[in-house]
């Protein structure tokens, strides 16, 4: 499984029609196109940082879907008001609790480390930082994407409120101390995010 996800800098009057066009334009197109999973939505009302990220079947699907999706993107970042930075990822583990309801929200953790140990970090994340992240209250899914090129990746941990992912601060800042030292990575940036959209349609990969 992969994943194109675009970080985009909007103006923060414009979220609300940007996640309408997300919603109502841009998730039934890319339903159209051969090997596309879904498509999630972050966003930070205050700073109008936003991260869109679709998931894909296989690479060659998502590679192959780039000129059909550049036209869709492009329209987007207009009604965002903003500029966008778009990587691609390879999906290295999800887990699920349960579903995400209204009121959602998600933590997401950039990292980075040498690409030769990438495999060790993901291994890392699934046997001792997303067991003790299921223990927070609030709890609803975890997800953890790399690339393997540029040694970089992100974790995103979604909880079913705003109050839940506050709570879970000290702890989660703390499990990330213990990530790093056991997988020797170098913590980039933590941002805390409403989830918008929660169609990513990715299967367990505990």
């Amino acid at each position: 499984m992969f994943a194109r996800s675009t970080r985009i800098q909007a103006r923060p009057s414009a979220i609300d029609s940007g996640i309408a066009y997300m919603r109502d334009e841009v998730l039934p197109a890319l339903r159209e196109i051969p090997g596309c999973m879904g498509l999630s939505l972050l966003v930070d009302r205050d700073t109008g940082h936003c991260i869109a990220t679709s998931s894909w079947e296989s690479r060659e699907a998502m590679d192959e879907s780039k000129d059909r999706v550049a036209p869709i993107r492009d329209r987007g970042l207009v009604t965002f008001g903003g500029s966008a930075q778009i990587q691609d990822w390879e999906i290295a583990g999800l887990h699920r609790a349960h579903r995400v309801g209204e009121g959602a929200c998600a933590r997401a953790t950039w990292v980075k480390t040498e690409p030769s140990r990438i495999d060790s970090a993901v291994k890392v994340y699934k046997s001792a930082t997303l067991p003790a992240m299921e223990q927070l209250d609030g709890f609803c899914s975890a997800s953890l994407m790399v690339n393997r090129r540029t040694g970089r990746a992100v974790s995103c941990t979604s909880y079913d409120s705003a109050a839940a992912m506050r709570a879970s601060r000290e702890q989660s800042a703390s499990l990330r101390v213990d990530a790093a030292r056991q997988a020797g990575v170098e913590a980039l940036d933590v941002r805390e995010f409403e989830l918008a959209l929660a169609h990513l349609r990715v299967p367990e990969m505990a």
